[in-house]
């Protein structure tokens, strides 16, 4: 059966969930598409050869016109609350981009209200579906080097460079924590296993940089399971560059653990060295459907099979909690601890 999806939003990133994403997977269609501004549904309709009437300012309409199953947000995040709403409240699926919501009370309503549609409610977090933390998440799982003590993570990229007037990048909200580093905080519950109990974050931008709101922070963050994460983040770094995944070092009872994922065309890499031993390579397992193919693929397997997906709304509660009190330690300037 093929899950019929409407898809709201069709900015840049929208437009590649639609044209790469959504239209090269063989178990969804795309029937059809929701922006605000036309000039988007007019390119929709030229690069993905969408009909007129498969094209649409409002998603009621959109929903009143066509017969889907699920509906995919990727606006920006002042729609995502609204549209998830109309959708869960039509019955319909949703795979939701992150930040899911702006508010953890928001994120919780549309959790409640998923549940009471008996309908899947997603967040793609895309970053899960790398070779190197499917790995790691597994070694961890296994006990092979012991529990973890302590994690450093570095994420580093230079996108400063454009001009500050025509580059809407510098001028969206918390564009590091909210937008970058929710990936990093997801990965962290993620692989780890635990749950964020402190955190206490300084986020700053440096003399060079074009953001209005902060571009590089730090933060120190302590798990349930007694692992303490040392977080370095940065749009404007002018040291060598990571991985979107970031460069993490994990240092457990038994030895430690390097690895990387979701590189510019670098493969996923991941190595162990016990102690007193030297570095070795992990085998990393061969995924078909890897990063938003990933996400997507998971998305249809749990309405396929009625089983809450591993990124659900339910479970991104805790990456958004810690996502936003990363902000708020951030402008506050004092350690918060995670309810």
């Amino acid at each position: 059966m093929v899950l019929k999806i409407v898809q709201v939003g069709l900015g840049a990133w929208g437009h590649t969930w639609a044209a790469s994403i959504v239209r090269s997977h063989k178990e969804v269609e795309l029937v059809a598409c929701v922006d605000v501004i036309p000039a988007m549904l007019e390119r929709a309709q030229k690069e993905l050869s969408l009909a007129p009437q498969q094209c649409f300012t409002s998603l009621p309409d959109a929903l009143a016109s066509v017969e889907c199953d699920a509906v995919l947000i990727t606006a920006s995040l002042p729609g995502h609350v609204p549209a998830a709403t109309t959708a869960l409240q039509a019955g319909k699926h949703v795979l939701l981009e992150k930040p899911f919501a702006p508010t953890l009370a928001e994120a919780q309503q549309l959790v409640a209200l998923a549940e009471q549609q008996q309908r899947i409610l997603m967040i793609s977090q895309n970053y899960r579906f790398h070779p190197a933390v499917q790995a790691v998440r597994t070694l961890l799982r296994e006990q092979t080097l012991g529990p973890v003590g302590s994690v450093r993570i570095v994420f580093r990229k230079s996108r400063n460079s454009a001009p500050r007037e025509s580059h809407s990048h510098y001028h969206i909200w918390q564009p590091l924590l909210a937008d970058m580093s929710i990936h990093h905080f997801d990965l962290m519950r993620y692989v780890l296993g635990q749950e964020a109990t402190h955190i206490f974050c300084q986020a700053w931008n440096p003399p060079w940089s074009n953001f209005d709101d902060p571009a590089s922070a730090a933060a120190l963050i302590t798990f349930s399971g007694g692992t303490v994460v040392n977080y370095q983040g940065s749009w404007v770094s002018m040291e060598p560059q990571t991985s979107w995944g970031g460069r993490w070092h994990m240092e457990c009872a038994k030895g430690e653990i390097f690895w990387e994922s979701r590189g510019n065309d670098v493969p996923d890499r991941a190595t162990i060295r016990l102690l007193g031993g030297e570095a070795e390579d992990i085998p990393l397992p061969a995924m078909t459907q890897i990063d938003r193919h990933g996400s997507l693929s998971a998305f249809v397997e749990a309405i396929q099979s009625g089983k809450e997906p591993g990124s659900s709304g339910r479970d991104n509660l805790g990456t958004l909690a810690l996502m936003l009190a990363a902000i708020e330690s951030s402008k506050s300037h004092t350690p918060l601890h995670l309810g």
